[in-house]
């Protein structure tokens, strides 16, 4: 079988996902991953990865009506799986639908119209009147109203199965290969220059809503110098960097790495902090960097948002969102008891083997394309 996964954006973090996807589905076929790039290549940390990718340069309207058509040109596999209610993934998806009658799988990994409603209502309607902008307001609002287009759908969180309905898969990891003891935690603390301290890292995106600066400022707060904050993600120079500077002078930055090298540098931290605000941006979304951090069997903090409880529930600590405060005290607590640190890092690790491995993963996928795939061809 061959199977075309969208992604309307390979230049950004939204390949994350794709790229997900894609080796999820490596045991039934020939996997390709096809979409507009916004930058000069693909995202960095999949760029390097066993995955393929088609692209072409993204283009605003209405020169991208020519870029859909080719992209659906090119997404010419047995099965259309769309990751995103985006019009480059989506929307190409329903393209491939209604006119290619090509069966579709639609992927959805966050409330995409929640990303536009942070600015109050002159904000938002300012947005929904960007028509130019293919990844703007309007056209991911249409996007959103056409899912049941889609032959099946697939979720990322139990916010967006409430509300879309479908299979739930969640941003899980190949807990074969991510495991304890699988990388050098030494290599870890040589590529973030700490090697004497004890880390406290935020391995991640760092928009405003993944909580940076509460973390920043917690870790400040500890008043500890064996205590050393990394963040994965972002340099000195970028604006996330310099607020973190700003609130924690000794913290070590490092940009994007690839796929490959996050299990050294999860293997470095003796706490991994995903500090989740409660934001329209955050209540449908789950972190994948949760996952990275519980297949390798570290110590999470995470705050109670969206899906994490359920997801943490006995196997991390939990924190109010926004509470610096908080996020200090269990940070403390994780540093100053390492049997209990151990003994969460190892639940942390059972959970995700049992619910969150590519394993679990297929076993709800793959019976979904079975009847996709039954019902294109006829069959009951």
């Amino acid at each position: 079988m061959r199977i075309s996964v969208l992604c309307f954006d390979v230049s950004g973090n939204a390949a994350g996902r794709a790229d997900l996807l894609a080796r999820l589905l490596a045991p039934l076929g020939s996997v390709e991953v096809i979409g507009p790039r916004s930058g000069g290549g693909l995202w960095q940390p999949v760029a390097s990865g066993p995955v393929r990718y088609t692209s072409v340069p993204a283009r605003r309207m209405p020169g991208f009506v020519a870029t859909m058509a080719e992209l659906a040109r090119r997404a010419d596999g047995d099965l259309v799986y769309a990751s995103k209610t985006r019009l480059a993934s989506a929307g190409v998806g329903y393209l491939k639908r209604v006119a290619g009658r090509r069966p579709l799988l639609l992927d959805i990994d966050d409330w995409e119209v929640g990303f536009y409603l942070r600015s109050g209502f002159w904000g938002t309607v300012g947005r929904a009147l960007n028509l130019r902008n293919p990844s703007g307001l309007p056209w991911t609002w249409l996007c959103e109203r056409l899912t049941a287009l889609a032959d099946g759908v697939t979720v990322a969180s139990r916010f967006l199965e409430h509300r879309f309905g479908g299979t739930l898969i969640p941003h899980v990891r190949d807990t074969d290969a991510w495991k304890p003891g699988c990388a050098d935690a030494g290599e870890g603390r040589r590529l973030l220059g700490v090697e004497d301290k004890r880390i406290v890292m935020f391995l991640g995106t760092p928009r405003d809503y993944k909580g940076l600066d509460d973390l920043a400022a917690a870790v400040a707060s500890l008043g500890r110098a064996d205590v050393a904050l990394a963040v994965v993600g972002a340099h000195a120079g970028s604006a996330a960097g310099k607020r973190v500077l700003a609130r924690c002078p000794t913290a070590a930055l490092m940009p994007w790495v690839p796929f490959e090298q996050v299990p050294a540098l999860l293997s470095a931290a003796d706490v991994v902090a995903v500090p989740q605000r409660a934001t329209p941006d955050t209540v449908g979304q789950v972190p994948a960097k949760l996952f990275d951090a519980m297949a390798l069997g570290r110590p999470v903090v995470s705050t109670r948002v969206s899906m994490i409880p359920e997801i943490l529930e006995g196997c991390g600590l939990l924190v109010e969102p926004g509470d610096p405060p908080g996020l200090a005290a269990a940070i403390r607590k994780l540093l100053d008891d390492s049997a209990h640190a151990e003994a969460l890092g190892a639940r942390a690790r059972e959970r995700c083997v049992e619910r969150y491995s590519f394993q679990a993963a297929r076993g709800g996928l793959f019976p979904l394309i079975e009847r996709v795939m039954a019902k294109s061809k006829g069959n009951p």
